[in-house]
């Protein structure tokens, strides 16, 4: 069985689909090595101009396959490390992409799930997509970045509620809380970041992906900003993009931009 489904559109738009309904999508050892090799394919591939993230099935992740936890729990604390970062560097290895990525929460976003939607670049749910960490209930220390991705998402408060309750919350909820960017109707959610990717791959790509960088360092400070966009500005502007972005402007029409 493919546990991770790729789908290329003409545009640039990659789906990368969870596919392994049966079990929720939970992270198997088979899933997270597809999913290493795709992105280190993703990170090669210039003709990608944006990743979609979803869930086969009703659930979006059930996140990290726990079935060994029983098994293993024995092993010396060294040993569970180097298993557990491999696991997150893998996973997370998603952050760096240089394109655009979104996740779409279809269903359940549990645990290493849900982290793995918050390292996307933008993040939509279903309105009654249940969103939740119960990493504390199961006995275990938040993993796979929880305790970074939460508070830069969402903000110390509600990820302390989330990490420390284990509460689950809705799509819905998670909007009003700025954990997702936007939710929408189940039936509506695929079409919705459909449009999305597609304004993301109308725009420069060259622009796109420094801006993307930009965003992802972030700065120290305004000067650390100033000299960032000094630098990353005028690579734009002797871009052919920009020559084809100011005339279309002028003719008023869309414009084609080819990443040069």
């Amino acid at each position: 069985m493919t546990e991770l489904l790729v789908e290329r559109d003409p545009d640039g738009v990659v789906l990368l689909t969870l596919n392994r309904p049966d079990r929720r999508n939970a992270m198997t050892d088979g899933m997270t090595e597809q999913w290493r090799t795709t992105m280190a394919e993703l990170a090669r591939d210039r003709d990608v101009r944006c990743v979609v993230v979803t869930g086969a099935g009703s659930a979006f992740s059930a996140g990290g396959d726990l079935s060994w936890l029983g098994e293993r729990n024995v092993e010396p604390v060294p040993a569970l490390r180097d298993r557990m970062l491999e696991f997150y560097r893998s996973w997370l290895s998603i952050t760096a992409l240089e394109v655009p990525t979104i996740a779409a929460v279809n269903g359940p976003a549990v645990g290493a799930g849900l982290c793995l939607a918050l390292a996307c670049d933008l993040v939509y749910a279903a309105d009654d997509a249940r969103l939740l960490a119960p990493f504390t209930s199961l006995g275990l220390h938040p993993g796979m970045a929880a305790t970074y991705l939460l508070p830069a998402r969402a903000g110390v408060a509600p990820a302390r509620e989330m990490l420390l309750t284990g509460r689950a919350i809705s799509g819905r909820e998670a909007e009003i809380k700025g954990l997702v960017n936007r939710s929408f109707p189940r039936a509506d959610l695929m079409t919705e970041v459909s449009a999305v990717a597609g304004e993301i791959i109308r725009n420069a790509p060259v622009a796109t992906r420094l801006t993307k960088v930009a965003l992802a360092a972030g700065h120290a400070d305004l000067e650390a900003a100033l000299r960032w966009e000094a630098l990353a500005q005028p690579v734009t502007m002797a871009s052919a993009d920009l020559m084809e972005g100011l005339a279309a402007q002028r003719e008023r029409r869309v414009p084609k931009f080819t990443g040069s």
